[in-house]
């Protein structure tokens, strides 16, 4: 697929769901008592892969329309065994959190997923989860799928230290403490997102969260609560309306509003960057659905100045740094993003993957330890094919990229676009895009 030179941008655009909330919409809807309605649901194969993961061990899930699903739970306790391998495609984060749910029931079930997902590691999952129990049965070396795990319905409850700021570590702990008869603390030297934390409460569990140093957060979950089903209503994701709001700011001449993008504080470090870049973003219509707050963004075209980026922002915009290395590249002055080891575990090594698609498309850059640093000189050539490693971020921000370089860029495969934001395309040439 390749992107070519635009004209102005303009109009509004509904980003996909927000992914982590669709995955945990599906999840508590397995575990609670009575019948989930969801709302926003994001249809792309990484949520339809867990929607599909919830009914081999137990849940009915039906599809009433575009987005809107219902889930009717087997309730926390009662999850059946799976006859078959659950199998998540390209989905990390309904793996991850599947394992903790997984391991807190006295079933046994087996991981595994595409060439991509089996390259990525879960030993960082599967320790806490020994720690409460769980017997590892098999497991590909370094610890990565297939894995198979026999769970346990007594969960012992742990106090972990988490070693990475990782929302998936501490909700696949979290997830299996809920079966536990006591207490489930996880600690965090860096807040990560909090979404699983607000869901429990939400559908009746009781969570603690207090303040731990500078940055950090322990949260501590009462284990066995009832989970009463509860209607979710899905808002849009801030990782997926990051491509067309950094569109909007590179093509010349565009303006366009984005509706109902999630603004959760630990999700929204791409808009802070920005704004801090010089980005006109004005938002709006500020309000609650499904319990996070959302709002609209009037996006127009800015000329944009290179900033650093510290590596405590790091965990509320982990998946954007490809797009905001794209965004640097066209913008005046260095821009250092400072700490980025957790993107050399993604999909793919996306620091490396972005580095390369910056050079093939004649962006100077570094990397420096764990820091990227991109030269921005406030056009760029283009021209150049990206490796996209079967990453759907890596493809859709050299697509972006080529919206507003002087020649087209083009990436080697575009089919994975569909794992978070299938509409991609037709949303975007919608706006104005140009894509063949």
């Amino acid at each position: 697929m390749t992107a070519g030179r635009s004209n102005p941008l303009s109009g509004s655009l509904k980003p996909p769901g927000d992914k982590s909330i669709s995955h945990r919409a599906l999840i508590f809807g397995l575990l609670a008592k009575g019948v989930t309605p969801v709302e926003g649901l994001l249809e792309g194969d990484d949520v339809l892969r867990t929607a599909a993961a919830c009914r081999a061990l137990g849940a009915k899930v039906e599809r009433l329309g575009e987005g809107k699903w219902r889930v009717e739970g087997a309730g926390l306790g009662s999850l059946l065994a799976p006859k078959d391998v659950l199998d998540f495609g390209n989905a990390g984060t309904g793996t991850r959190l599947m394992m903790g749910v997984v391991g807190g029931h006295a079933i046994k079930a087996t991981f595994d997923g595409d060439a991509s997902l089996r390259k990525r590691p879960m030993r960082r999952i599967l320790d806490p989860l020994v720690q409460m129990g769980v017997d590892v049965i098999s497991e590909t070396e370094g610890g990565r799928c297939p894995i198979t795990i026999q769970g346990t319905g007594e969960p012992a409850p742990i106090e972990y230290c988490s070693p990475v700021a990782s929302a998936q570590l501490k909700s696949a702990i979290l997830l299996a403490g809920l079966n536990s008869s006591g207490r489930t603390c996880v600690i965090e030297s860096e807040a990560s997102r909090d979404h699983t934390e607000k869901m429990l409460s939400y559908f009746g569990a009781k969570v603690h969260i207090e303040k731990q140093g500078a940055h950090g957060r322990k949260i501590t979950l009462e284990g066995r609560p009832t989970l009463t089903a509860r209607e979710v209503i899905v808002p849009a994701d801030p990782s997926s309306a990051a491509f067309p709001l950094v569109a909007a700011l590179l093509v010349p001449g565009s303006n366009v509003t984005i509706i109902g993008m999630m603004m959760n504080p630990l999700r929204i470090g791409l808009l802070t960057t920005l704004q801090e870049m010089g980005a006109h973003i004005e938002i709006t219509n500020p309000r609650i659905e499904g319990g996070e707050d959302v709002a609209d963004l009037r996006v127009r075209a800015s000329q944009l100045k290179g900033v650093d980026v510290p590596a405590d922002r790091a965990p509320s915009m982990i998946d954007e740094y490809p797009v905001l290395a794209v965004a640097a590249a066209f913008a005046q002055g260095e821009t250092r993003m400072r700490g980025l080891s957790e993107l050399r575990v993604k999909e793919s090594d996306r620091l490396a993957a972005v580095a390369a698609g910056l050079a093939v498309n004649g962006v100077d850059y570094a990397i420096e330890g764990d820091d990227l640093i991109v030269q921005g000189a406030g056009n760029v050539q283009g021209g150049g094919t990206v490796e996209t490693h079967l990453d759907h971020r890596i493809a859709m921000s050299f697509l972006i990229m080529g919206l507003a370089s002087d020649n087209p860029v083009t990436i080697d495969d575009a089919a994975m676009i569909a794992t978070s934001f299938p509409t991609f395309r037709p949303a975007l040439e919608k706006l104005g895009a140009t894509f063949s």
